[in-house]
């Protein structure tokens, strides 16, 4: 199991694009981090492909409403993503949980969508739950990572108009399944990226199912989900 992570479909990250600001456009595209972008939002498998993407946001917009509103977090919240039923976890023979992707603050809490834990001060289990998860959501990361060094056009600013520069988006994530799929990749072009993460402000509050699928999974890497390499995150 590559992620160590079962029940795991793939993991859900958003990334800032740069872009030059088009004319009359005021301060849709600025974003927080100070400089212009549209909004790249990826779910991405164990194979490091991009199974669905969102182009085209507005820089200046909130990653929690960018990711509702788009349409795989919309059938996502809506229960409509069609996912395997419920299973056992590894060495378990009760309680079927369902199938996740995983994610970082900025994604509110599901049944579906697992993020870490917040604040500090956390306990044993809530730690190797947000390490488990931190290293499962690295597939993203490194479809990230795999993206902008093959198509180095994404590490400068997009001098075009809006609308090509989700053309030239959508095309670079098509190409990058594709040679993914012919050729693999480099390890090393896994390990950085020049695109940046969406702000960390998740919604308030989180639903009860996804709570307690969350505590399922923490108990679970505690107990008959462990792994030797956890034990230095438990304290």
């Amino acid at each position: 199991m590559k992620t160590n992570f079962p029940n795991l479909v793939g993991a859900v990250d958003g990334k800032h694009i740069r872009c030059i600001n088009p004319k009359n456009s005021g301060s849709m595209f600025f974003n927080y981090k100070k400089y212009f972008s549209i909004l790249l939002m990826v779910f991405v498998d164990s194979e490091y492909c991009f199974v669905s993407i969102d182009v085209g946001a507005y820089g200046r917009e909130g990653d929690s409403i960018v990711f509702k509103d788009c349409p795989f977090g919309k059938k996502l919240y809506s229960d409509q993503l069609n996912l395997p039923a419920p299973a056992c976890l590894p060495n378990t023979t009760d309680s079927p949980q369902p199938y996740v992707i995983v994610g970082d603050e900025a994604f509110g809490l599901h049944k579906n969508l697992l993020r870490p834990y917040p604040g500090r001060g956390l306990n044993a289990t809530r730690r190797v739950f947000n390490y488990r998860l931190s290293r499962a959501r690295r597939l993203v990361e490194c479809a990230f990572g795999i993206l902008a060094n093959k198509w180095r056009v994404l590490h400068s600013p997009l001098l075009v108009e809006p609308d090509y520069a989700d053309d030239i988006i959508k095309a670079c994530c098509i190409l990058h399944n594709f040679v993914r799929r012919r050729d693999g990749y480099k390890f090393e072009d896994t390990l950085s990226n020049v695109m940046e993460d969406f702000e960390n402000g998740g919604a308030a509050g989180a639903r009860l199912q996804g709570t307690q699928v969350r505590d399922y999974f923490a108990d679970y890497f505690m107990g008959a989900g462990s792994v030797p390499f956890q034990s230095r995150f438990s304290y």
